[in-house]
């Protein structure tokens, strides 16, 4: 869409976090002074936001954002969560996209190199 942007963020380090240790990539003390990553729920527990894209939409006059997270268990267990956001916190639902902002999608993961990575898109 003219005039929206990508975003691309990512959580703590992009070196993966040796497993049995969150705490380096939840900014816990000694850290370097990185900001802490956001924790989240999921089915399998608590994780910590290692990386993040976020691909603006609009439908008529609402306005919200498909979001790719790619979040790490306290176990070192990596899972990818698609979810929709109106003012940044993700919502359920299946996420749809259409086939052109898919493209904004994979332009979006290279700035989100470790999330690229796992999903290799």
């Amino acid at each position: 869409m003219p005039g929206t942007q990508t975003t691309a963020r990512s959580k703590g380090s992009t070196d993966p976090v040796p497993s049995g240790s969150p705490a380096k990539a939840n900014g816990a003390k000694g850290d370097g002074g990185r900001a802490k990553a956001p924790k989240v729920a999921t089915p399998w527990g608590a994780a910590i936001v290692v990386d993040e894209v976020s691909v603006p939409q609009r439908v008529g006059d609402r306005r919200f954002a498909v979001v790719t997270q790619l979040l790490e268990t306290r176990e070192g267990e990596r899972l990818v969560r698609f979810a929709y956001t109106t003012d940044g916190s993700a919502r359920r639902g299946p996420v749809t996209m259409r086939a052109r902002d898919l493209e904004r999608l994979r332009a979006a993961l290279e700035r989100a190199p470790v999330l690229g990575e796992v999903l290799r898109l």
